[in-house]
């Protein structure tokens, strides 16, 4: 019996944090034996956000090193760049022709544009049919996400059920996969972490960093435990060897913040030291990033051929 699929990616729009690795990488990971594992690189996704040629390749290559230390073993994960594979774009154009604007207006990425009175680009509105293609081309059954991006995997299930509705059983329909846990990782002000927030801390920040970080985690002083502090925490140590540290340095927040960076310095060190290691040989992870989109699109292109034969477009054969 053939395992079942995972996929999910990351746009190369900065540097990923921890709330990024618990709230998904970690996930990916985990399930590398359980799953035939797909995991982009959303370089078009991207272009929302990024549209500089010499920013953009940098931030590709190192999403790639990132992946490659956090241990997406490429013997076990198809990494590949979504650029790459063309028919994501196509396809998306189909599920254009077959979704309504009020529809794709619900979703929340063009909400908190709206509501921020930006000047909406296209690509802002249609992200998620890009992020539907993105999933359905490849019959994913599970999509690691953070809650955030709960919605974006249900309109991938709408899109594809409308698509089998009008022209026949084509796509399976996804299931997101959420880590109750860590659905939403609080940043360092106490708000969900978030590169928008500027209230991240970096999964490769070097010590320095994570001690200016760490202490700088607002505290209410009313609280004995520093709810930002203790939530940040318990991504890093079990919740039993808390309760005894936290009760034992109740409102003693230095010290608390002291044990965090320890701990959290433990967690990313040995992440920096294995990404450095992989930066030392740039070619040979391009060459991993290029057999994946090799990979990648035989199989997109095996599932657009059933595709177009359902739309009626593909006239030469019978």
């Amino acid at each position: 019996m053939s395992k079942k699929i995972l996929l999910s990616g990351l746009k190369p729009t900065g540097a990923p944090h921890i709330g990024n690795y618990f709230g998904a990488i970690k996930q990916w990971v985990d399930l590398i034996n359980e799953y035939e594992s797909y995991v982009f690189i959303a370089d078009y996704h991207a272009l929302n956000f990024i549209q500089n040629r010499e920013e953009m390749s940098k931030n590709i290559v190192n999403v790639l090193l990132d992946y490659l230390a956090l241990g997406l073993d490429p013997a076990k994960v198809t990494i590949f760049k979504q650029s790459d594979v063309s028919v994501h774009t196509e396809l998306t154009w189909i599920f254009d022709t077959i979704t309504t604007m009020p529809y794709l207006m619900r979703a929340h990425a063009y909400k908190d544009a709206e509501a921020k009175n930006k000047e909406i680009v296209v690509g802002t509105f249609n992200y998620p049919l890009l992020m539907a293609s993105d999933i359905l081309l490849y019959d994913a059954n599970i999509v690691p996400v953070g809650q955030d991006q709960q919605q974006h995997v249900e309109i991938a299930r709408d899109t594809a059920q409308k698509f089998n509705n009008t022209f026949g059983e084509t796509f399976i329909l996804p299931e997101h996969k959420i880590v109750k846990e860590v659905a939403v990782v609080p940043g360092t002000d106490g708000r969900k972490m978030s590169k928008s927030y500027g209230n991240t801390i970096p999964l490769f920040a070097e010590y320095e960093e994570i001690q200016k970080l760490i202490m700088g985690i607002v505290t209410d002083s009313s609280e004995g435990i520093p709810k930002n502090v203790y939530e940040i925490h318990k991504l890093v140590r079990s919740e039993d060897e808390l309760k005894k540290i936290y009760e034992e340095n109740s409102g003693k927040y230095k010290i608390l913040k002291e044990t965090l960076i320890e701990d959290l310095e433990k967690f990313i060190a040995p992440l920096r030291e294995k990404r450095k290691e992989f930066e030392k040989d740039i070619p040979k992870a391009l060459e991993i990033l290029k057999k994946g989109g090799e990979k990648a699109k035989k199989i997109a292109e095996e599932k657009m051929k059933e595709v177009r034969k359902k739309i009626g477009v593909d006239v030469y054969e019978k």
